[in-house]
């Protein structure tokens, strides 16, 4: 496999709090990416957007982003576009992501959809440390079912998605999503079922029982309000997990319908924090 860019493509960034206000301490990156000046939220924090040059994940490519949030430093991580990742001949392209929350810090993950084109092969691997029950954690991912509109429904080679979430080096979530169109029912009741996109959320607990509840009743109403009222074809359910994290998984038809449900649970997480 023939890397475009001769070498690894990497992002790292350090968020860390001065005078209550969050600034980036380190960058690097190398081709294809940039960094946008952050943008500033009204609580101190920022939101990062990366400009990348490239058209989409090619074959070959391989790429290693790697966040540290420092203690009371807030940082969102956003895209720049869908991730199209483009068809591929023999290869596959590989992403890794690792991310450190320490103490009062927080990082919301909250990238555009994935799309993988027919013929794609990709890997992504996550791993991130949270040093205690103060670090917060907020993680979208978005997979479509390809390029519909161009007959490539499932027609990718192999999709996989590995995710692990330590708090205090303890293993607190893991999901292992992979999809080989070839040898799955990925229409098939477990699989997609009819609909296109998918979306994967995780939101790491409080620590106080009464707001985890709170939360979780929020994002139970507003699916079941979702799915009795759109228009389009929705599911999704809430998973209360051992520490009191929660797990959300939601299956719909259209990339923005997914991201507007996904917008108002960040902002049922962000009035938690209150």
């Amino acid at each position: 496999m023939k890397n475009q860019f001769g070498k690894i493509s990497r992002l790292q960034l350090v968020a860390e709090s001065k005078e209550h206000q969050t600034v980036l301490g380190d960058v690097f990156f190398t081709a294809p990416y940039k960094i946008m000046t952050p943008f500033r939220k009204q609580n101190g924090g920022i939101q990062v957007m990366p400009l990348c040059a490239s058209a989409g994940i090619m074959e070959g490519d391989h790429q290693e982003f790697s966040f540290l949030i420092k203690s009371d430093a807030e940082l969102e991580m956003l895209s720049q576009s869908f991730d199209k990742i483009h068809k591929m001949e023999h290869g596959k392209a590989t992403r890794t992501i690792s991310a450190t929350v320490e103490k009062n810090g927080t990082f919301y993950y909250y990238p555009q959809p994935v799309i993988p084109f027919g013929q794609s092969s990709f890997e992504n691997v996550m791993k991130i440390d949270l040093e205690d029950m103060s670090s917060r954690y907020f993680m979208v991912e978005i997979i479509s079912c390809g390029r519909v509109a161009h007959q490539e429904r499932f027609s990718f080679h192999r999709f996989s998605s590995r995710v692990e979430i330590r708090r205090n080096h303890k293993l607190i979530y893991r999901d292992n999503t992979l999809y080989e169109p070839e040898r799955m029912p990925m229409e098939s009741l477990g699989m997609y079922e009819g609909y296109t996109h998918l979306a994967n959320i995780f939101l790491s607990s409080s620590g106080i029982p009464e707001k985890q509840d709170k939360l979780r009743d929020q994002i139970w109403a507003l699916l079941e309000e979702e799915e009795s009222e759109s228009s389009l074809p929705f599911t999704g359910g809430v998973t209360s997990l051992m520490e009191g994290d929660l797990a959300v998984r939601l299956l719909g038809c259209r990339a923005q319908q997914l991201q507007g449900v996904c917008e108002k649970i960040k902002e049922f997480y962000q009035a938690m924090e209150l």
